[in-house]
């Protein structure tokens, strides 16, 4: 199979050999970028967004993602909306188009998987794999600790509670938990005046 088929495959959800000499390669020039992000001192905040733009498919404005940050293919196939925050040891298996919308916070320590594997042992033996993309839709909060499973969708302003398995998708305007997670209530006009279990919203400086 040539790479051109294989790249075909890898984004409309075929089977593909993914231990192809040619993939690796190409890994390993996004992996280089990803590296140097890494290393940059905590103040380099112009140069890490300089990287950043090169690292990923697209960026837009005011976005942040903390080092350590993981991905196999460096983020190559990552799309951000503006004002994106995603905290310390993000972890991308970014075979796949992963797309995170404005204003969307990521906790730290999360995975988006994109990338997964037939059942059968006999063609996990032949190192088979197929990918689904995955979509944080903007607003969304992802908890501290989450995975995020292949083809899932987080909808619009949602909260995914810390700690959670995303194995289907999230609908919009709601606080979603567990293992696997489930909607547990929809987010609603209380939640503009209240925060931690009841305290009352007032006195904030935007209204200074």
């Amino acid at each position: 199979m040539d790479l051109e088929e294989v790249r075909r495959r890898m984004v409309d959800g075929r089977l593909y050999a993914c231990n192809s000499p040619e993939l690796f390669a190409e890994q390993a020039r996004c992996r280089e970028l990803l590296d140097a992000y890494n290393r940059l001192p905590f103040g380099s905040a112009e140069k890490r967004d300089e990287l950043l733009a090169q690292m990923v498919a697209e960026v837009g404005e005011g976005c942040m993602i903390e080092p350590p940050f993981r991905a196999n293919w460096g983020g190559a196939n990552l799309h951000l909306g503006s004002r994106v925050y995603a905290n310390m040891g993000l972890t991308l298996v970014d075979d796949a188009a992963i797309y995170i919308g404005d204003d969307v916070m990521i906790g730290p320590n999360v995975t988006i998987c994109t990338g997964t594997h037939p059942v059968s042992p006999r063609l996990r033996a032949m190192q088979a794999q197929y990918n689904k993309p995955v979509r944080i839709c903007a607003g969304a909060w992802i908890g501290a600790g989450c995975v995020l499973l292949p083809g899932v969708t987080v909808g619009e302003g949602s909260v995914v509670g810390a700690g959670s398995v995303v194995t289907r998708d999230v609908p919009a305007g709601v606080v979603a938990v567990g293992n696997p997670c489930r909607v547990l209530r929809a987010i609603g006009e209380r939640d503009d005046r209240t925060y931690d279990h009841g305290k009352a919203v007032e006195g904030l400086w935007f209204d200074e």
